[in-house]
């Protein structure tokens, strides 16, 4: 398949940067920002909550399950948490406006 979206997305998976977890993480992003902004957080604060939580979950996984490990290599790791990361802020920042 020639469609640019085809090629962009089996990259992501093979990169490492889109896996079955993904979507947790976007789901994620969305309760916590909807849960702070419930406790009278600002939306700016709501999204900021997602980032604090989002980094040291990313921490713990590094910590507890490593990286080529897990991923293969430290790239497809990179790739993996630079994407879960963007993906739960940019939700979380999506649902605020």
């Amino acid at each position: 398949m020639n469609n640019p979206l085809a090629k962009f997305y089996s990259w992501q998976v093979s990169s490492g940067a889109l896996d079955g977890w993904t979507s947790y993480h976007l789901a994620a992003g969305l309760f916590i920002a909807k849960i702070a902004q419930w406790l009278g957080c600002s939306d700016l604060w709501a999204v900021l909550w997602v980032l604090i939580i989002g980094v040291a979950w990313e921490i713990f996984e590094y910590f507890v399950e490593g990286t080529e490990e897990t991923y293969g290599t430290k790239k497809k790791w990179a790739y993996n948490t630079g994407a879960d990361i963007f993906v739960e802020v940019a939700a979380a920042w999506w649902m605020v406006l």
